[in-house]
């Protein structure tokens, strides 16, 4: 694959920041160092990345997709009030792939779970 400035500023934001942001936000965000970049070649770099491992995609329940440039097993919660996305520092639960597995006559690779309900934020307005 030939090299891209553009790609490699949307890697290096993405594993600088926790956020796990939107496209429009990783597009502003990396704007000002490539000020002729377009939106969709962001959409287009993104899902070039997702496919090749180099970061994860992260669907939620009616927002748009965030992105994770952090590749390790670890899981997230989803807030179904605001839509922040949060890494969750837990224990792996790799067991669940050999419970999947127990009746299933193919091959289980792995897993994606996310956790959801309402962030701290949320949790506390009077109207949650």
């Amino acid at each position: 694959m030939k090299y891209s400035r553009q790609r490699e500023s949307i890697l290096k934001y993405l594993r600088s920041t926790k956020c796990h942001p939107t496209a429009e936000t990783v597009y502003q965000n990396i704007l000002a160092e490539n000020p002729n970049i377009s939106l969709g070649t962001v959409y287009r770099n993104l899902t070039l990345l997702t496919e090749l491992g180099e970061i994860r995609k992260i669907t939620s329940f009616d927002g748009p997709d965030r992105f994770d440039g952090n590749t390790m097993p670890h899981y997230h919660f989803i807030c179904r009030k605001c839509g922040t996305v949060a890494d969750l520092e837990m224990d792996s639960l790799t067991h669940i792939d050999l419970l999947a597995a127990h009746n299933f006559p193919g091959i289980i690779e792995g897993h994606i779970t996310h956790f959801y309900g309402k962030c701290a934020n949320c949790a506390k307005t009077k109207f949650s």
